[in-house]
């Protein structure tokens, strides 16, 4: 970890691009338990490689987040999910998942690592605790967004489907409404009993 301090880091914003650094070590700590890095943005410390910030584990970016049953927000750090319950995008009811031993707790439950809301959530801009300009901070909107996206098409995919089974009952309903009538003109068979 000393050589780890001691070097010189940048960080690259997954959504927008921008690069931050150079910057300490301690600084990249701060702002990963603040929600300022997200699981896809990388990290550069070696001046060769860009890697994800979830693969190096001083930054504690242990935490997945259950949005959905079927979508999970992550890594990221305890202070991230903290930051998000602050600002509401997930309540106490939330699930959460401790990927270095895989536990499943709700939120409610963390209270040795999480300090629960009890005042209403402001949403300014908190300090980064440090000077110069700061990443903005990772939401889980992003995956939200996919998400909205995915229902949308969902949605639409559901409106032809019913489209055309209307369609096909109605072409049905016509066809059902012409049996009398065939029946009627059709020369009456004897039954034997």
């Amino acid at each position: 970890m000393d050589s780890t301090a001691n070097q010189h880091w940048f960080l690259n914003k997954h959504e927008d691009g921008r690069v931050f650094g150079p910057l300490p070590f301690e600084q990249v700590r701060r702002w990963a338990a603040a929600a300022l890095i997200a699981p896809h943005d990388t990290l550069l410390h070696d001046q060769r490689t860009w890697v994800k910030a979830p693969m190096f584990p001083e930054l504690e970016m242990d935490w997945l987040v259950e949005v959905t049953s079927e979508r999970y927000y992550g890594p990221t750090t305890i202070g991230a999910v903290q930051e998000f319950l602050r600002l509401g995008e997930i309540g106490k009811e939330t699930f959460v998942i401790n990927s270095c031993d895989g536990s499943r707790r709700q939120i409610k439950n963390l209270t040795d690592l999480i300090q629960l809301p009890t005042a209403p959530v402001d949403r300014t801009n908190r300090e980064s605790g440090t000077t110069g300009e700061a990443p903005v901070a990772s939401t889980m909107a992003i995956n939200l967004r996919e998400r909205i996206s995915e229902l949308e098409q969902s949605l639409a995919e559901e409106r032809r489907a019913l489209q055309e089974s209307e369609a096909r009952c109605r072409e049905l309903e016509a066809r059902f409404e012409e049996l009398p009538q065939a029946s009627a003109s059709a020369p009456a068979l004897e039954l034997e009993s």
